[in-house]
């Protein structure tokens, strides 16, 4: 085999990579020695601004697949045939810890799926919950601080979680997700991921549906307990990484069936719920699940951190025959998240491999940049439109048009029949099994008999009296019981 020759960043051979220069045998280090200021110079540089949420995380590539038709309901060119393909980029995360945070903790996990498909790339970002705490963005960055570090402590604090959980009745419906078996995966391949938001399709005819994306595991759900957690993150902080790379690399591909629930637009304004709120489900006794394909993962990143850490996803890349809809938290990501790679990574992170489209030709006017790699050659113009044939729109809209009404100002969201923070937290605990409830209320009892203030704490029971009698009750008993001890 040929010996490769090491190199600068400029491309010189490097004669020493053992020895700095010196003025003479132990002599001070000469400002001259180019090789060794490049490394330490780019070995400060190495690590770029960590995400605010979902830092922790791991990924593999792989494919999607049609099993079943869907074109009564959009024309998503990728979803346009059964026995169709498409590549696919998946980030699986915690949210609320830091990059070097454990795997096996009590959080929900971050589910983005990137689709490269024929007519861009399309991203799907979601959890392994089918809620969240909030419904408004604007309130989004006061949770987040709330479940991050502390500022004064430097550690995560329950008087800080349930504090801000206390003013936020909605959030008691994720809060059961998060206290309950389902609170802490077994590893990513064991859980399910969900779009979360509600989404709307198109169809070549015009009609607008409204829906919601399920990935159920094949891998079956398998979940850990608050006490194997902790021993599993304390003997290996990365077991959820460990498992995936390992996994995929002796060929036992994880998989997903994907289906979704479909409501026609017409519909939306008087179903029961509000069916744009984040922290609602709509059952699937009203919207069953449709099957539509398969995700199927069979290959590890080579490198992490640029194809990890750089992986860039936002729930803004539509395709035709798919857009937004009114639902005000997936409004916010719109913005929040391309915002946030335009900061961490440069505003030519699309140009990254990891975030290129692999089929679909990028043609825009986008021009110049940090680390810009495609520029134009030099008869393009960088203005529209010219005289130059450059790229011209299409007058297509990728998804059907919203109707909007009303007087501009800050509204709460719209009730419905039956809106209100509690409904839906009661009838998931009353789903639980005997055992499941005994844990759910152990879990939550042991986090919130920790925090200081007495009306903090009667603020959350109150929530739980108001889901489900029994619910608040039983938490109440056992938060008394530990703060006895």
């Amino acid at each position: 085999m040929t010996q490769r020759v090491l190199t600068t960043e400029s491309g010189a051979p490097v004669a020493d990579n053992q020895n700095s220069a010196t003025a003479g045998v132990g002599g001070p280090i000469l400002l001259q020695d180019q090789h060794l200021l490049e490394k330490l110079a780019r070995f400060n540089r190495e690590r770029i601004p960590e995400r605010v949420v979902h830092a922790r995380g791991s990924g593999a590539y792989g494919y999607f697949e049609v099993t079943d038709d869907v074109t009564g309901f959009t024309r998503a060119d990728f979803l346009s045939a059964v026995g169709k393909r498409t590549e696919t980029f998946i980030r699986f995360s915690t949210v609320a810890d830091s990059l070097g945070g454990a795997d096996a903790v009590r959080d929900p996990r971050g589910f983005a799926l990137k689709f490269y498909t024929d007519e861009g790339n399309y991203d799907l970002v979601g959890n392994n919950t089918p809620v969240f705490f909030i419904k408004d963005p604007i309130k989004f960055p006061d949770f987040i601080h709330s479940q991050k570090r502390d500022p004064f402590t430097g550690r995560q604090e329950p008087d800080n979680v349930w504090d801000f959980w206390a003013h936020a009745p909605e959030a008691t419906h994720q809060v059961t997700w998060l206290m309950g078996d389902r609170g802490i995966p077994a590893s990513y391949r064991h859980m399910n991921g969900y779009g979360s938001h509600t989404y709307q399709w198109t169809n070549t005819e015009g009609e607008a549906f409204f829906v919601k994306y399920h990935f159920k595991t094949n891998q079956g759900v398998r979940s850990l307990s608050s006490e194997q957690a902790a021993e599993l993150a304390g003997r290996d902080g990365s077991s959820h990484q460990t498992d995936l790379l390992q996994a995929i690399e002796r060929g036992v591909n994880p998989s997903w069936t994907l289906h979704v629930q479909v409501m026609p637009a017409a519909e939306a304004a008087d179903y029961r719920f509000n069916p744009f709120d984040l922290t609602k489900v709509w059952p699937h006794s009203d919207y069953p699940l449709q099957r539509v394909g398969r995700l199927v993962l069979d290959r590890n990143p080579d490198n992490v951190f640029a194809e990890v850490e750089q992986a860039a996803f936002s729930p803004n890349n539509f395709v035709p025959g798919i857009g937004p809809s009114p639902d005000k938290m997936l409004q916010g990501r719109l913005f929040a998240y391309a915002d946030a790679h335009r900061y961490r990574l440069g505003v030519n992170h699309t140009q990254l491999p990891v975030n290129a489209p692999r089929t679909a030709v990028v043609d825009n006017y986008g021009r110049d940049g940090l680390h810009a790699t495609r520029n134009g050659a030099r008869h393009d113009r960088n203005y529209e439109p010219n005289s130059y044939a450059g790229p011209a729109q299409t007058d297509a809209p990728l998804s059907a048009p919203l109707a909007v009404h009303g007087w501009t100002g800050t509204h709460a969201a719209p009730a419905h029949t039956k809106d209100d923070d509690f409904f839906q937290a009661g009838e998931l605990y009353r789903l639980m099994s005997e055992d499941e409830k005994g844990r759910l209320v152990a879990n939550i009892a042991g986090s919130l008999s920790q925090v200081t203030r007495d009306d903090v704490i009667e603020k959350n029971l109150a929530h739980f009296h108001a889901a489900d009698a029994e619910y608040g009750q039983r938490v109440e008993d056992a938060v008394r019981a530990l703060r006895e001890d």
